[in-house]
């Protein structure tokens, strides 16, 4: 499925996304009651976030039971890249190189990360 410019996920869907990305498929309730322990969240809202979600074409749907199943319509890694590209554009005039030293600069990274890293520089 194709994001359509306008139907890019808000912070709010991104959240209720990481839940269905880790659960692969949810119910409201589930997905609600993952939310509740990052932040307070009303039921109704998670409701109507998850139905404009359907609507944008960003979760599918069963409705083939009482309860309907939600699941991500778009993988994290094309969620991921389609931010990424956005960004690094947008705030780093399309340099990977400043975005990279600007993340390791102001955040702490562990030595496994860094060596991570540095594997993977090495393998391209």
């Amino acid at each position: 499925m194709t994001l359509i410019k306008n139907n890019k996920p808000t912070e709010g869907e991104l959240e209720i996304l990481q839940v269905l990305w880790e659960r692969q498929s949810a119910t409201v309730r589930d997905v609600h009651e993952e939310l509740l322990k990052m932040k307070e969240a009303g039921y109704t809202t998670t409701l109507k976030l998850m139905q404009i979600m359907f609507e944008k074409g960003l979760v599918t749907r069963d409705s083939s039971n009482k309860t309907h199943i939600y699941q991500p319509a778009l993988s994290k890694e094309k969620t991921q890249n389609l931010f990424l590209n956005k960004m690094i554009d947008s705030l780093f005039a399309g340099s990977s190189a400043q975005l990279v030293m600007q993340a390791l600069g102001n955040h702490k990274t562990s030595k496994e990360e860094l060596d991570e890293i540095r594997n993977y520089l090495n393998s391209i």
